[in-house]
């Protein structure tokens, strides 16, 4: 049984939420650049250039890449033969938070009592945590950052099993459709299809962190995630909303058993600021 003690979460925690917040991942980088050379539209062309110039100074001056930095969601993987001492796990993730939402001088986005105060919690926590054990002796926290631009975009629908994937498809196209400009496009669009209304809306955020580029190793799925991104970016909203072709960078589907009478589907929408960052301890 390997000891971990929890000081050492929060300091990581604490990093991975500057980082994510001021570095682009590389893969979203690369298909940015790939889509200025897709793009058919001048003013979609000349928008995409100002989104990679934009990253390249938020890089280069260690600045936000986009002034709401998110409520802080947490994907942690804790190993089985991990035992943490010195304190609360939760606990120390939101002090992770804290000190990164402080010290990164980041946006703090989080209020209580959605419906009526609406106070400001004041360092961005509580954090919204994910927790999934699993094999091994190690623990992956991943953090990724959600705006509310693109989080507000995201629906979910408890379609018929006899909807089929044709009524999958319209889902998909409507929301996205409907969204518009709002999430500031180009987006990835992350798709859950299966399980339950929880289940589904979870494997559909989850679904944002692949690697752009990487389909899902069934060839069905794969498939629909190509048809979605063709039909999408026949929508014409193109980046920012201005018209053109690049209105997605990507769409990545995952599936999960379901009910005989269900075939619930999530789709949550990043905006092309999709910010992630992971680490292993």
């Amino acid at each position: 049984m390997r000891e971990i003690n929890v000081d050492i979460i929060t300091n990581v925690v604490e990093k991975l939420c500057i980082d994510s917040n001021y570095y682009l991942p590389h893969d979203v980088k690369e298909a940015l650049q790939d889509a200025v050379a897709k793009e058919e539209s001048p003013l979609g062309k000349d928008i995409l250039l100002d989104i990679l110039k934009n990253q390249e100074i938020a890089r280069s001056k260690h600045v936000p890449i986009c002034q709401d930095t998110g409520l802080a969601v947490i994907f942690l993987e804790l190993g089985q033969e991990v035992r943490l001492v010195g304190g609360d796990l939760n606990e120390a993730i939101n002090e992770g938070v804290r000190r990164g939402y402080k010290n990164g001088y980041l946006r703090k986005s989080c209020v209580e009592v959605p419906f009526s105060s609406r106070k400001n919690t004041g360092d961005n926590t509580p954090a919204i945590i994910h927790t999934t054990i699993v094999k091994g002796d190690k623990v992956k926290i991943i953090m990724a950052p959600k705006g509310g631009g693109s989080e507000n975009m995201s629906a979910l629908a408890m379609l018929k099993p006899s909807d089929g994937v044709e009524g999958i498809k319209k889902f998909v196209r409507d929301t996205v459709d409907k969204a518009g400009s709002n999430p500031c496009p180009p987006i990835i669009v992350g798709i859950g299809i299966g399980g339950t209304i929880e289940k589904t809306t979870l494997i559909a955020k989850r679904a944002l962190l692949r690697t752009i580029g990487e389909h899902n190793p069934n060839p069905e799925v794969s498939k629909l995630e190509k048809e979605l991104l063709e039909e999408i970016n026949n929508l014409g909203i193109g980046p920012q909303g201005f018209g053109g072709r690049m209105t997605a960078l990507a769409v990545h589907v995952e599936t999960f058993p379901a009910h005989i009478a269900s075939m619930p589907v999530a789709v949550n929408i990043q905006c092309h600021a999709a910010r992630h960052r992971e680490a292993v301890i």
